[in-house]
């Protein structure tokens, strides 16, 4: 890929990541804040933002999304490394505990 390329999906990705946010954020605020990590304030900006205003903002480029999952104990639970199938279910629920109380703390 050259950079204008990387660029391009960036940009893609932004505007696909704030319309997913904004939606889920007027839909159902507490899910939002829960699923998308985001504080109450971040919230209420997303759910006011015009087209036009996520259009500028999706055209940065930053990623605007990024990884809530910083160490080797989440990465290992959500691909279930060294794990059966079985136990897939658990590992991801464990995980998902881990990711909220995560979002608690910084929030």
């Amino acid at each position: 890929m050259t950079p204008d390329q990387i660029l391009a999906e960036i940009r893609e990705a932004n505007l696909s990541y704030l319309m997913l946010a904004q939606s889920l954020v007027r839909h159902d605020r507490e899910q939002a804040l829960f699923r998308l990590g985001i504080n109450e304030e971040t919230a209420t900006v997303l759910s006011t933002l015009t087209p036009a205003q996520m259009m500028k903002v999706a055209t940065g480029n930053q990623l605007l999304c990024r990884f809530r999952m910083d160490d080797d104990v989440v990465w290992n639970l959500l691909t279930n490394h060294g794990k059966g199938a079985a136990n897939d279910g658990m590992s991801r629920l464990h995980a998902s505990i881990l990711m909220a109380g995560r979002h608690r703390e910084a929030a």
